[in-house]
């Protein structure tokens, strides 16, 4: 019997390289044939390999996980890896696709490694095509909140919680992400950042600028009479523009 195969694709280099060791641990018979830094080169990896498996992540340059997912070409059982505990729906459990949330559990992994090998020794025939199209309405609807984030700090790769962060701040290509205990870099504008941050959490209070709502120290106004946020256990003054003051109307 041939083994199984599979590709992996995510954009971020160290959760790649992990989720390849633990399926090399936890599933040692299952050949890796491709494994991709954004949509494109896992859909061009779908369509020359045909794997048994497909190990996506939900949110990736150029193409989603779903718009990967579609030239499954009903062989290939998909795994979406996601940052947003709301993928993880009821939806799933029908056996179309599974999912696993960033970061990674072993024990998880395992288990979703138990359904594959299942669904692989019967090999029935998969049609997921439904149930992507109610996920990619879901996220055409609702953007996803993010739970998670991958920032580069230094020359690693660190997972932070969405509740550590205190603001997120432009800084050329990059975005600053702050929090109590340090600062890493993202590779997402404010702009595309904005609509996946809980809005009763989050607020911009300037182009370039997004602060958690509850590390707000004080509100006070500057010399010109302009509003400036302080944080708890931070030294920094950030400001607020004038479109955004509105907000603070009554604090």
């Amino acid at each position: 019997m041939s083994r199984p195969t599979a590709i992996i694709a995510e954009d971020e280099t160290p959760l790649r390289d992990e989720l390849r060791a633990l399926l090399s641990d936890l599933w040692p018979t299952l050949a890796i044939v491709a494994e991709c830094a954004d949509g494109r080169q896992a859909i061009d990896a779908m369509q020359s390999h045909q794997p048994d498996v497909a190990f996506l992540d939900i949110r990736m340059p150029l193409a989603n996980g779903l718009e990967v997912a579609r030239y499954a070409k009903n062989r290939t059982h998909i795994v979406f890896i996601t940052a947003y505990d709301t993928f993880a729906v009821q939806a799933f459990e029908d056996g179309a696709v599974d999912y696993l949330l960033k970061p990674v559990d072993r024990e998880r992994l395992r288990l979703a490694i138990d359904r594959i090998a299942a669904k692989l020794a019967t090999r029935h025939p998969i049609d997921s095509t439904q149930l992507l199209d109610q996920l990619e309405a879901r996220m055409l609807a609702r953007p996803e909140r993010m739970k998670w984030i991958t920032a580069t700090v230094g020359g690693a790769v660190r997972l932070i919680s969405i509740d550590d962060v205190i603001y997120f701040r432009s800084d050329e290509k990059y975005t600053r992400v702050v929090t109590a205990d340090g600062e890493a870099y993202i590779r997402v504008t404010i702009r595309d950042l904005l609509p996946r941050l809980d809005p009763d959490m989050f607020w911009q209070i300037h182009r370039g600028t997004i602060v958690r709502v509850a590390a707000i120290r004080s509100v006070q106004r500057d010399d010109d009479g302009k509003l400036q946020v302080t944080f708890t256990g931070k030294p920094e003054l950030l400001a607020v523009s004038p479109s955004f003051a509105a907000r603070f109307k009554g604090l």
